[in-house]
């Protein structure tokens, strides 16, 4: 292991306008002292690139999703893009103060975080999220275009340029933080203007696949609804009964899985159509632990590693390229997971019933609490594209994996063999291939995205090793 020395006057020292004693923040500081040196690169801080850096609210009001709108926190905010599931989203008062609501090319970043790996993820507002509100623990950031393009800012938040500088974040009893002075003097590296150019204009092209990807999963699964119609069953029924027999079919023994809301609505799928059951068209395997002494953070990441997905790290229908830990190719060698394109995952233990489709621009490995789906040859034409839409429909995936889930020690799980029983129901050839065309457009745009994103960073952390 390499020791780098630092020679610090104690002048420097007692100057330190934070009263930072700590190794780490010099070492940091002397680094991209060093790197503002070179010639290749124009250098800016960030308080002369801002128009605003503006934290959002605490608001401990929550309303209806109908009458509301979302309510960014720390743990909505992924590289490059917000997780937009619905469940995970609270929503607050439209009529909250106008400056913690997001517009349009506005960067958010987490301000706040348990470790310091963990901070300064960055995300951009489309149209699309233009006028959501944010939590105090987010800080917004707006540029000044006439400065530095949005797109080329959020690409290099999410560099190791930007994760090295979170060093300098000041360490709480228990968090993390990222003050406004602090963040104001974060350093910005703009190289020579073809490669800023290009950078800038793929990040427009990641965001504009993403909101692509995300429109066409709405479309597959609306025309899945429709085509299944099923009566809306009240969720909270006060009391009900059932009968002997039931309880021994089922054999789940608690009052949760025969509540009508759940098992009316496998009737009424089941009474409609034909259906066949998630183990007779495919296979289930659980992923794998492979022990917290193996995993390293993005910082430290190389080309040869893979993403350790847990099932926190199931982002937007689809794996994110940036969990929190990444592991060595050997232990990929030695768990064989062997993930392939079009394997479905869907998460059972914890968080139940996140699903999303492995792309060929993924490099992972599934942790024990995620299942890996993949479609068999059958008679049906059910393809992988198909069975994810079914799967991520709340009345036929999720409501009957939460059905099948039982309480463990600390956690609800979901077994296998549970997960086996689900129907399927069969619809007709034609808007089963409108609906998989939909899905696989998608994931093609998904991948695209991921492939643009690997580029992009590629050329901002290579920059970043050189001089490492």
């Amino acid at each position: 292991m390499a020791v780098k020395v630092l020679h610090i006057h104690s002048n420097d020292i007692r100057d330190e306008q934070y009263n930072r004693f700590d190794a780490k923040y010099f070492i940091v500081n002397d680094f991209f002292d060093a790197l503002a040196t070179k010639q290749k690169f124009e250098v800016a801080t960030l308080e002369s690139l801002k128009e605003q850096i503006v934290s959002g609210s605490y608001i401990d009001t929550y309303t209806a999703k109908e009458q509301g709108i979302p309510y960014l926190r720390v743990g909505d905010i992924k590289p490059f893009s917000f997780d937009e599931n619905e469940d995970d989203f609270v929503y607050v008062s439209p009529k909250v103060d106008a400056k913690i609501k997001i517009k349009e090319n506005d960067i958010l970043i987490a301000r706040t975080q348990a470790t310091i790996d963990k901070l300064g993820t960055a995300s951009i507002a489309d149209v699309h999220n233009s006028g959501w509100a944010t939590s105090q623990h987010t800080t917004r950031i707006r540029v000044k275009e006439n400065k530095i393009s949005p797109f080329y800012l959020l690409a290099y938040l999410n560099s190791k340029f930007f994760k090295a500088q979170t060093a300098l974040a000041s360490h709480g009893s228990t968090r993390v933080e990222f003050t406004h002075s602090q963040l104001n003097k974060v350093r910005v590296f703009i190289p020579e203007k073809e490669l800023y150019n290009e950078i800038a204009e793929k990040v427009k092209t990641v965001i504009d696949y993403n909101r692509q990807a995300l429109n066409l999963l709405e479309e597959a699964k609306a025309i899945f609804k429709k085509t299944i119609s099923l009566k809306k069953i009240n969720e909270k029924q006060p009391c009900f009964q059932t009968d002997l027999l039931s309880l021994k079919e089922f054999d789940i023994w608690n009052a949760t899985c025969h509540l009508p809301f759940y098992a009316d609505n496998e009737k009424e799928i089941k009474t409609k159509f034909k259906t066949v059951t998630l183990g007779e068209i495919a296979n289930i395997k659980k992923g794998d632990e492979v022990g917290s002494n193996n995993y390293d953070v993005y910082i430290n990441k190389t080309n040869t590693d893979y993403a350790f997905i847990r099932t926190s790290d199931i982002v937007n229908n689809e794996i994110d390229l940036f969990p929190d830990y990444f592991i060595p190719e050997g232990i990929y060698k030695t768990v064989n997971q062997e993930l392939k394109t079009n394997d479905i995952l869907f998460t059972k233990d914890g968080k139940i019933g996140q699903i999303a489709i492995v792309t060929n621009a993924d490099k992972a490995i599934i942790a024990s609490g995620i299942a890996r789906i993949r479609v068999k040859k059958n008679e049906f034409n059910i393809t992988p594209d198909y069975l994810f839409t079914v799967l991520s429909v709340k009345e036929t995936g999720y409501n009957p994996a939460i059905r099948r889930t039982v309480i463990g020690t600390t956690i609800p799980h979901l077994r296998e063999e549970r997960m086996k029983q689900i129907a399927i129901p069969i619809i007709d050839k034609d808007t089963i291939q409108t609906i998989s065309q939909k899905v696989k457009t998608a994931f093609d745009l998904k991948a695209k995205r991921k492939l643009l994103i690997d580029e992009v960073l590629n050329e901002l952390n290579n920059e970043y090793e050189k001089y490492k």
